[in-house]
């Protein structure tokens, strides 16, 4: 054995120790909580953990509220009761998504491999958890030279015919990212991409890490996928139990094996609670390690031999505030960032503090009710009582460069008298509208070559840049009392700060429709009033409601219905926007139009003030809020209409986009177009470039752009 692979093996063996250490210290506890359990307590936690658990698990969905409704009518029930209830059901009740889901999961946990000495030898288990990161433990990954020696095998399993699948196999790239910590075991690095440059999260998805409360509480069942002893992928099947839940750690009964090293263990809305890195092994009453025939066990026996007690996995949160203490450059930090709002490590979310202005509305956010010590899994995100609010993105400092414009296209673009314009969406203030042109362009010219059409130069496309415009006014509109850091506040805290701050109060409309329209039941708010009230804010459970049913995360729709929200509520805001975008607009010709997100409301504004001598003979809106009626009446030509003088209208949409509510567009008002559904990646549903890669999106702008 080499000396690297022995400080390897060395590493592991101390991972176990500890575990086995923390198993015995917390003894009284565990004993504590099967007693409880043996006496027929089916979840011994504290009533508060209980409510947070229950809220939860009705807000993502993951049981129905009809039949929460049915079963505690049946008798007379207190609240804890109820709340105990509710996880009862959810762990009996499994809706046909928790299959498929459970698939979805699966896709993300990889095989780790090692070379060594010419041959490749399965070494552990790592899931991904951004795009281009993937988490497994510091005793399989231990530092940057290690995990060059190493590779990731996806689809590393059998297929529903039982047959092996098509491994996939994909480099690390320590030099873009790797961090680990011994006294959690983690490591997280970077995957290369792939030879056409996409990252593998596109490919495979990736587990969105979450530091909101209610994920888990004591006695209720795992999900644990992995590669026992470098075998094929295996799941161990909620057939385990929580035992005792540490500050950093959390034990659980399952029937995992060595291999499982860096497994994520899931609850059963598939969700990653913890990452799983040690078993803890049975021991005498001489601290001697146990075998399974009941002998002391020797280190020349395999861990094969070993009687395992329980199992340990660290806590998310845990490695979640590890993550955001680190000290990295902007490349690294972007990479951190990329792991989503909810994690709590995307800084460019929380707002410098300045000086408050007289006129700036109350935003107090209050704190959440639940303690601390009743967080299931997660940091409690404790917000301070003073004045305080959420930004998109830090305010820009007084020496910061002059905002980027828009970019006209060249005078001889398609014969100089058709014209493609590009209009985005939200959130692209900090971004070069040069890159963007050419990403948009990208993907459109992957779907003109899907549809046999020839591609188009990047150059010949006019793209107005209203970004820094739209970020100008929504951080002049946010209060400036102080900083909230993203791992102290939740995004339906968010959500209430912006419900205060809406010009015309309409951003609670617009979560609660657009939840409503995704099927959230209409008697939510009595069952919230009943289950769970005082532990959440109104607004968490339409947001967590509309999370659950698409590829977008909590902060992701909070913000974007924020920005909608201003742009539709005041004046001021919407005619600056106008009137920027038609500072980079061709005034005579033919027009083509493509919208995207945010930018489809203001397309459709804009068609009302385009010159006379400019023809608009196509608009494509992609991903479009426009479906929603607190959205669509609000428009300067209010309510479902066909804009005026577009011949041919595309609207694009993708089921899992979190944005498109209210797609397809049905009502008869809006008149003839047409509106493909775009099965987009995973975790790329509104991705603008994935949208235009589809030939139904991408064929009618190369037709009309290459007619005679």
């Amino acid at each position: 054995m080499s000396v690297l692979d022995r400080s390897n093996q060395e590493l592991h063996e101390q991972a176990t120790a500890e575990a086995a250490r923390r198993y015995e210290d917390s003894a009284s506890e565990r004993e504590r909580v099967e007693n409880r359990m043996a006496a027929g307590v089916r979840f011994p936690d504290a009533p508060d953990a209980l409510a947070v658990r229950a809220d939860r698990i009705l807000d993502r969905g993951g049981l129905s509220a009809s039949a929460v409704v049915a079963d505690i009518h049946r008798e007379s029930m207190d609240l804890p009761d109820a709340n105990e209830r509710i996880i009862d059901l959810s762990n009996e009740l499994q809706a046909w998504s928790f299959l498929p889901r459970g698939v979805r999961a699966g896709s993300t946990v990889a095989r780790v491999t090692l070379r060594r000495e010419g041959r490749e030898l399965p070494h552990g288990t790592g899931f991904l958890v951004s795009p281009r990161l993937l988490m497994t433990n510091h005793h399989v990954l231990p530092d940057e030279d290690f995990a060059r020696r190493c590779f990731a095998e996806f689809n590393a399993q059998v297929t529903v015919d039982n047959q092996p699948d098509t491994v996939v196999r994909m480099e690390f790239d320590p030099e873009a990212f790797f961090t680990a910590d011994q006294g959690l075991d983690f490591a997280l690095v970077a995957l290369a991409p792939t030879l056409d440059g996409r990252p593998p999260g596109e490919i495979f998805g990736w587990n969105r890490l979450s530091v909101q409360l209610g994920k888990l509480v004591l006695g209720e069942k795992v999900n644990i996928i992995g590669h026992p002893d470098g075998r094929l992928k295996e799941i161990v099947l909620r057939d385990n139990a929580v035992l005792v839940r540490l500050d950093d750690f959390v034990h659980y009964r399952t029937d995992t094996r060595p291999g499982n090293s860096g497994s994520p263990v899931f609850n059963d809305q598939w969700e990653v609670v913890a990452l799983h890195h040690s078993g803890v092994p049975k021991k005498d009453d001489q601290g001697r390690v146990l075998r399974k025939d009941g002998r002391p066990w020797s280190p020349g026996d395999g861990d094969d031999a070993i009687e395992w007690a329980a199992n340990e996995g660290v806590r998310v949160s845990s490695i979640l505030k590890h993550l955001a203490r680190l000290d990295l450059d902007p490349g690294r930090r972007a990479l951190l960032a990329e792991m989503g709002p909810d994690s709590g490590l995307d800084r460019s979310t929380a707002a410098a503090p300045q000086t408050p202005t007289a006129t700036a509305p109350d935003t107090t956010v209050a704190a959440p009710q639940t303690p601390l010590a009743a967080a299931p899994d997660a940091t409690a995100p404790q917000v301070p009582s003073a004045p305080a609010a959420v930004t998109a993105t830090a305010r820009a400092s007084e020496a910061a460069p002059a905002p980027k414009k828009g970019l006209p296209a060249r005078p001889t673009a398609f014969g100089g008298h058709r014209h493609l314009v590009f209009l985005h969406g939200r959130d692209q203030q900090c971004k070069d509208p040069e890159e963007l042109r050419l990403n948009w362009t990208a993907g459109l010219n992957r779907g003109l070559t899907l549809a046999s059409l020839p591609p188009i130069d990047p150059r010949d496309v006019w793209f107005p840049f209203y970004g820094p415009l739209l970020h100008h006014f929504v951080t002049g509109r946010e209060s400036t009392a102080g900083t909230i850091p993203l791992d102290q506040v939740s995004a339906a805290a968010a959500a209430e700060v912006f419900a205060a701050q809406s010009p015309t109060g309409s951003y609670e409309q617009l979560l609660y429709e657009a939840a409503a329209r995704t099927g959230m039941p209409q008697d939510g708010p009595a069952i919230r009033e009943r289950f769970g009230a005082g532990v959440f804010k109104p607004l968490h459970r339409p947001l967590s409601w509309l999370a659950a049913r698409s590829d977008l995360d909590e902060w992701t729709i909070a913000l974007f219905l924020r920005d909608v929200d201003l742009y539709l509520g005041d004046s001021t805001v919407r005619e600056a926007v106008l009137d920027s975008v038609m500072e980079t607009m061709p005034t005579s010709g033919e027009l083509v139009l493509v919208t995207h997100s945010l930018g489809t409301v203001v397309g459709v504004d804009l068609l009302t003030r385009l010159p006379d001598g400019l023809d608009p003979v196509l608009l494509v809106t992609a991903g479009s809020p426009l479906g929603m009626d607190g959205v669509n009446e609000r428009l300067l030509v209010r309510g479902p209409h066909r804009p005026a003088r577009v011949h041919d209208w595309v609207n694009v949409w993708c089921p899992n986009d979190g944005v498109a509510i209210g797609c397809p567009l049905e009502d008869e008002r809006w008149g003839k177009l047409t509106q493909p559904v775009a099965p987009n990646g995973r975790e790329r549903a509104h991705d603008i470039d994935e949208y235009l890669g589809h030939p139904e999106a991408a064929g009618p702008v190369g037709s009309v752009l290459g007619s005679p």
